[in-house]
């Protein structure tokens, strides 16, 4: 069988100088998923491990004692700490609470966001309604496009409701006329460089530029990206790298909400999460996920448990169902969706170990109702109380939440911010929470009752005494 090594092929010999004998052109193969480069092409990137990553691409290099003009970029002098002025960079409110809250309180001037999700998702949707917005409170802004015409974008903006001589439109794919924001990074080309739209040294010089501009003038630029079929957004992690911002829309098609992500923020915390409910008239902001993810809850239904869980800073109440049946193959089959499935399997074998549940010979389901991904560990405690109540075929009673990370050893660890979770817990009317001994506060919580448990055969226990 070929290896990657047996099937290189030589580079081109392809060499091109201008007039002037400042720049000539060098053909390498470059793989689009890290920016590695090669002489030649390679099956197998030996860097990230991408196979038929490598495109062959034209690049610029400098001539003997000659490079190329260097980008201009502001002028800085050192400046004692107690002499920056913070109000450069006050927020401005862009009329949507939930992109606000994503952001960390409002869009910073001078920024640069990225926002990556599947096609059809929602995200020009999402940044025309911020466009408009932000026309009408803080002057004039440039919504570009590089894959729709003007014409089209007014159409959508029509349904929308979106009205206003503040919004500009405007068709391009060339970076050297475009001047402000940018809608899909990918389609956008420098005239500068040979290779084709897309490529990674074409993402890199237009993320680049654009950056420059930004911080140049103060100017706040939106980028969108396309993920690939891992749901990575697609182009080098440099790209990433660059700008202040990553926002990552998730959901699915068919479900009438749809979830913004921050993964990576400078000016505000991580993991923060706003919650949109796609409509006839765009993204309407959810103000409260609670009673969205609990809305279609089958209450006394075995395999059913209600998790506190923390979203950035905003707790969420989220259901957790589990399916335990026998399995009809030699092999039982573990599937989550929601979940990690590692951290599934982990729970399953302290459940069977530390609880005496012979899951064994059963086929075990888990999944987070409504399409959230829930990665926190305090998310354990509801896991397990889940296929409990799916194995014994015990409900969990309707107004019992729980919360809480589970050990190898069987014990129930604390989980952090547990009295925003106690307040999501009452104020959605739930009289029974079960949590984590060490986060049971002195003073107790009215509306609810706290039950504090050690173990997770211990928090079983007290689930059986409420049903």
């Amino acid at each position: 069988m070929a290896t990657p090594a047996d099937l290189a092929l030589p580079a081109l010999e392809l060499e091109w100088r201008d007039p002037d004998g400042l720049m000539k052109l060098k053909t390498v193969f470059q793989c689009q998923a890290c920016g590695f480069e090669s002489s030649k092409w390679l099956g197998r990137c030996p860097d990230c491990g991408e196979w038929n990553s490598f495109v062959e691409e034209r690049q610029e290099a400098p001539a003997a004692g000659k490079g190329r003009p260097a980008m201009s970029a502001p002028a800085s002098q050192p400046r004692p700490y107690d002499q920056v002025d913070v109000t450069e960079v006050s927020r401005l409110a862009s009329g949507i609470g939930e992109f606000d809250r994503v952001l960390g309180g409002g869009v910073v001037p001078g920024s640069m966001v990225l926002i990556g999700g599947e096609p059809g998702i929602g995200k020009s949707t999402l940044l025309l309604q911020v466009a408009h917005l932000l026309g009408r409170a803080a002057g004039a802004v440039l919504y570009v496009s590089g894959e729709e015409s003007e014409r089209q974008i007014k159409l959508r903006g029509e349904r929308l409701g979106v009205a206003g001589s503040a919004l500009y439109l405007m068709g391009e794919t060339s970076l050297e006329r475009i001047l402000e924001e940018v809608d899909s990074v990918q389609t956008i080309y420098s005239e500068k460089l040979p290779s084709a739209p897309g490529s990674i040294s074409q993402v890199r010089e237009v993320a680049t530029q654009l950056l420059f501009l930004a911080k140049g003038r103060g100017l706040t630029t939106f980028l969108i990206g396309h993920v690939t079929k891992d749901g990575s957004l697609a182009g080098p992690k440099s790209l990433e790298h660059i700008v202040d911002t990553v926002l990552y829309f998730e959901g699915e098609k068919h479900l009438h909400h749809r979830v913004v992500r921050a993964v990576k923020n400078r000016f505000g915390a991580v993991s923060e999460l706003g919650v949109f409910e796609m409509t006839g008239s765009g993204l309407t902001p959810v103000p409260n996920p609670s009673a969205l993810f609990l809305a279609e809850r089958l209450a006394g239904s075995p395999g059913s448990a209600v998790v506190a869980t923390m979203e950035g800073s905003r707790p969420m109440l989220v259901e957790v169902q589990a399916l335990v049946s026998a399995t009809s193959f030699g092999t039982p089959r573990r599937m989550s969706l929601g979940i990690d499935p590692n951290r599934t399997s982990l729970l399953l074998a302290v459940l069977e170990k530390r609880v005496g549940l012979e899951l064994l010979g059963d086929d075990v389901f888990v999944s987070v109702a409504g399409g959230l991904d829930v990665d926190e560990p305090a998310a354990d405690l509801g896991v397990a109380a889940a296929v409990a109540s799916s194995f014994r075929n015990r409900p969990v009673a309707a107004t019992t939440a729980l919360f809480g990370e589970v050990g190898l050893a069987g014990e129930v660890r604390a989980a952090g911010q547990a009295a925003l979770r106690i307040r999501e817990a009452t104020q959605m009317g739930f009289r029974r929470l079960i949590l984590p001994a060490r986060n049971v506060p002195e003073a107790g919580a009215e509306g609810i009752e706290l039950v504090g448990v050690n173990t997770l055969d211990e928090a079983l226990e007290r689930l059986q005494d409420a049903t």
